[in-house]
């Protein structure tokens, strides 16, 4: 189970707070999405839980690991998945060999039975039989001998996901997920973090500004507005409050105004 929580997480730019004491715990078969408008510090917020910032001041825990002061590598290791802006992939190797290097690096791969051909010829059969079954239930097993670099965007997209999977990340964390991607190529994105939501053991976290993306994937939404956590509940209750239709929205304070933008 993954039960991620950040405790008066802050990061200060010179004299500008870009998060501010913020204090959430997400649990383990939840989505939750991380809404507001353009510089609310959603971003930093996820940089922050990722290790890619280091905060001034606050903590970050993963069942009741204190990763606070573990570099964005080790936070990896621990089960921290951030896909999409900052999983790299290896352009120039298939897909499945990207996948493969993920599960060897994972605990799937960490086993060795000592150094003997029997041995390494067992292991990259077994790595491979993982990568192929990761591969199947992210449905690109068709797509696993072809160059990662000729791949369309929505495909890259859907092998990042497929490389958490492989490194076993206990919470996902997805940054604008449907950015700069194809209509066509949206859906099949969606139905991949669908299929996640399946597992009751992960945690789900999603920056995302489209509100129709928001509404069919969010169990729970929390709001931030200039770094500070100013809404958190169920997405009906969040996304009708006059908070949101102002802060998020840039909805009027006017009743009538606020429902229509609902």
């Amino acid at each position: 189970m993954a039960r991620l929580t950040t405790t008066d997480l802050t990061i200060r730019f010179g004299g500008h707070v870009a998060v501010n004491a913020v204090s959430c715990t997400f649990e383990p078969g939840t989505l939750t999405a991380i809404v507001g408008p353009n510089g609310a510090g959603k971003t930093t917020y996820f940089n922050l839980i990722s290790g890619q910032l280091k905060a001034s001041s606050g903590r970050v825990i993963l069942n009741d690991h204190d990763l606070s002061t573990l570099p964005a590598s080790a936070r990896t290791r621990a089960g921290l998945g951030r896909a999409f802006q900052l999983t790299n992939l290896f352009p120039n190797l298939t897909v499945l060999e990207n996948v493969r290097l993920a599960v060897q690096a994972s605990n799937h791969g960490a086993h060795r039975r000592g150094l003997n051909l029997w041995s390494i010829w067992s292991d990259h059969a077994a790595l491979t039989q993982r990568a192929l079954e990761i591969l199947q239930a992210v449905s690109m097993a068709d797509k696993a001998e072809a160059v990662v670099a000729s791949l369309p965007h929505g495909d890259q997209r859907k092998l990042e996901v497929a490389l958490l999977i492989a490194l076993d990340a206990k919470v996902f964390m997805f940054d604008e997920p449907t950015a700069g991607m194809s209509a066509d190529e949206v859906p099949t994105v969606l139905n991949l973090i669908r299929q996640l939501k399946q597992d009751k053991t992960k945690t789900i976290l999603l920056v995302e500004h489209k509100m129709d993306v928001v509404r069919e994937l969010a169990d729970r939404i929390i709001v931030l507005h200039n770094g500070t956590l100013v809404a958190d509940g169920d997405p009906a209750t969040v996304i009708a409050s006059p908070v949101v239709q102002q802060a998020y929205l840039g909805a009027s304070a006017n009743p009538a105004d606020t429902q229509e933008a609902a």
